[in-house]
């Protein structure tokens, strides 16, 4: 799979604070987290990368993976084009609390970060699931 759209399933394991590059400090409450992302090409090793401990800071979601709090529980994925990444997060969105401005700084959605009671939604879609353990 080259190209295509994922979703990290993020566990925030205590109320936390966090500066979020330009965004600033932001406030996360404990709790399931749906982090909406694509790769236009090699899509499997930038879902390796957000799985690394250690990285540059460059995108939203490394600042909140780096804070300690936040653990990636499973990663979804699928074959897309660019604007499907959108559409996953409008469609999450409906299920939870978006995190405005969080990983749509070059897009016109409210945010790419939704929090989620569940990620049954996901597990009944056409995602194909990545073991977090089979893609370190």
């Amino acid at each position: 799979m080259l190209k295509g759209a994922y979703v990290l399933i993020i566990n925030i394991k205590n109320d936390t604070l966090v500066t979020v590059g330009a965004l600033g400090e932001i406030s996360f409450t404990r709790g399931l987290y749906a982090y909406v992302g694509s790769a236009q090409s090699n899509l499997e090793p930038r879902i390796k990368r957000h799985l690394k401990k250690k990285k540059p800071l460059f995108w939203h979601i490394d600042y909140l993976l780096d804070s300690g709090a936040a653990e990636i529980l499973k990663v979804f994925a699928k074959e897309a084009n660019r604007t499907e990444e959108c559409t996953i997060a409008m469609m999450l969105k409906g299920e939870g609390e978006a995190i405005e401005g969080f990983g749509s700084s070059d897009c016109n959605c409210i945010s790419h970060l939704i929090r989620i009671r569940d990620f049954k939604l996901l597990q009944n879609s056409m995602f194909m699931f990545y073991a977090k353990d089979a893609v370190h």
